[in-house]
């Protein structure tokens, strides 16, 4: 906090920890903006886990990077590949960009 302050706002998910007293005054009482998002958005972060799960897995516990520049390139070719080549059984086994670009080509 020294070198930066604090944050202007905090954006939270609606979960306990994050509702609590606590928190929550904790937050407010350092003149910090506290925005939550919506109820069911916790969902999404099952989404986000499941993504860094398969990046940590697939990509960086196999090949530790050495360096911020290591990991922003390992990260780059995964996410490249993720997206261009490796088939998601959450969608028929197909390739997120195939398959969207067959989407929009029912959509032309």
């Amino acid at each position: 906090m020294a070198l930066h302050g604090y944050p202007e706002i905090v954006n939270t998910d609606q979960g306990s920890q994050f509702t609590s007293e606590v928190f929550t005054h904790l937050v407010l009482s350092n003149d910090i903006k506290l925005s939550m998002d919506g109820k069911g958005r916790a969902i999404d972060n099952v989404f986000i886990e499941l993504l860094w799960r398969s990046v940590k897995f697939e990509s960086i516990y196999l090949n530790p990077p050495d360096s911020g520049i290591d990991i922003y390139q390992q990260l780059n070719r995964y996410f490249y590949y993720y997206n261009n080549e490796r088939r998601h059984q959450g969608i028929d086994n197909q390739i997120p960009f195939k398959r969207y670009l067959i989407k929009q080509q029912k959509v032309a």
